[in-house]
C-alpha cells in the first residue's frame, strides 16, 4: 500500500493555500467565490481581509487547508500605502466625504518626525466603516444608517513605517505591522498630528508571515491555465504552520493520532506540526508532559481502514 493509499487523499481532491493578487474594486468575499469557481466550487475561507478599493496579497485556503488557517490570521502583515495630506474624510479613504482640509505644503517639511512617532505601539479607534462587531452586527452598518458607535482604542504594533518618497500633497509609505491595524486610520491619525489632515489614496498589502505578493496570481491569469497548472499553484497546507516546530512520529503513533489518541513522545512543550515517517502531513498537535496530543488533524482513518481529510479537534 502507498504512503498516500495509507494516510492521505486521491488525486481529485482540491487541499491547499492559493496565494492571490486580489484586484482593486473587489471585496474579498468576491475573490473568494470568483476562486472557488475556477477550483469547483470548493470550500474556502481567505485570511486576512482586504479592502474593494485595497489590492495585493490574499492568501486563500482551500477544502481541508481551512482547518489550518487561524495561524496565518495572527501573522504580521507589509503594505505599500499612498497618504494624500491636506483632505481628511469621514472613512478615512477615497471614498469618504471631506470633514477637514487644509494646504499641505506648510506640513511636508514635519512628514519623516511625524511618522516616526507612528513605530512601535500605537492605539487606533477602529474606523466606523470596518467589519468589527458591535451587538452582533459590524460597525459598516451602523456607519451606513448614519450612525455612530462608541469604540475603544486597540492597541496594535507598527514594526516600521518608512517613507518612499514624496510627490505633490502624496506621501508614499511601507508599512510593517500587526494584525488588527487599520492603514487607513494609520493615515487618518498622521493627518490629524500633522494639522492639515489626510487621508489614505491607495493600499497594497505585499506580505503576510513568510508569504510575499511575488507569489502571487491574479484571478485573469489564473483562469487562463488548464485544470493541472491551476492545482500546482496551490501550496501544501502546511505551509501554514510552517513557525512551529515539525516532530516526525513512527506508523503505529500515526495511527494512534489519526484515531484522536494520545502518544507518548518528548519534545518541547507547545504546539507542533506532525508527520508520518514518509514526510507525509497529519497535522497540528500539542505536546506537554512526555505526550503528543492531535488537535487537528489533516487526515483520517476510514472504516475500510484508508485515511480521509479529519475533523480531529
Amino acid at each position: 500500500m502507498s504512503a498516500e493509499s495509507a494516510f492521505g487523499g486521491g488525486q481529485d481532491t482540491v487541499d491547499g493555500v492559493l496565494l492571490l493578487d486580489k484586484p482593486f474594486g473587489m471585496s474579498s468575499n468576491a475573490a473568494l467565490q470568483a476562486a472557488r469557481k475556477l477550483f469547483g466550487r470548493v470550500k474556502g475561507g481567505h485570511t486576512g481581509t482586504l479592502d474593494p478599493l485595497a489590492t495585493g496579497l490574499l492568501p486563500l485556503c482551500l477544502g481541508a487547508a481551512t482547518k489550518f488557517a487561524a495561524g496565518l490570521l495572527e501573522a504580521d502583515k507589509t503594505y505599500d500605502a499612498i497618504i494624500q495630506l491636506g483632505v481628511a474624510t469621514t472613512t478615512g479613504d477615497a471614498e469618504g466625504a471631506p470633514i477637514l482640509e487644509a494646504s499641505p505644503e506648510a506640513y511636508m517639511a514635519r512628514v519623516p518626525e511625524v511618522l516616526g512617532e507612528f513605530t512601535g505601539d500605537v492605539d487606533q479607534v477602529p474606523p466606523m466603516f470596518s467589519a468589527i462587531k458591535h451587538r452582533g452586527r459590524p460597525l459598516y452598518h451602523y456607519a451606513r444608517a448614519g450612525q455612530s458607535v462608541e469604540r475603544d482604542a486597540r492597541r496594535v504594533k507598527v514594526y516600521s513605517l518608512e517613507l518612499r518618497s514624496t510627490s505633490g500633497a502624496e506621501v508614499s509609505v511601507r508599512v510593517r505591522c500587526s494584525k488588527g491595524t487599520y492603514i487607513r486610520t494609520l493615515a487618518h491619525d498622521i493627518g490629524l498630528r500633522l494639522g492639515c489632515g489626510a487621508h489614505l489614496r491607495a493600499l497594497r498589502r505585499t506580505g503576510i508571515g513568510s508569504f510575499k505578493i511575488e507569489e502571487a496570481l491574479g484571478l485573469e491569469r489564473l483562469a487562463e491555465l488548464a485544470e493541472v497548472q491551476r492545482r500546482a499553484c496551490l501550496r501544501p497546507a502546511d505551509v501554514l504552520l510552517a513557525d512551529l516546530p515539525a516532530v516526525v512520529v513512527d506508523r503505529a503513533q500515526a495511527a494512534a493520532l489519526l484515531q484522536g489518541q494520545a502518544v507518548a513522545q518528548v519534545v518541547p512543550l507547545g504546539s507542533v506540526r506532525l508527520y508520518a515517517e514518509d514526510g507525509l502531513f497529519l497535522g497540528l498537535g500539542a505536546a506537554g508532559q512526555g505526550l503528543l496530543l492531535p488537535k487537528r488533524m489533516w487526515v483520517r482513518r476510514r472504516a475500510t481502514g484508508a485515511v480521509a481529510n479529519a475533523d480531529v479537534a
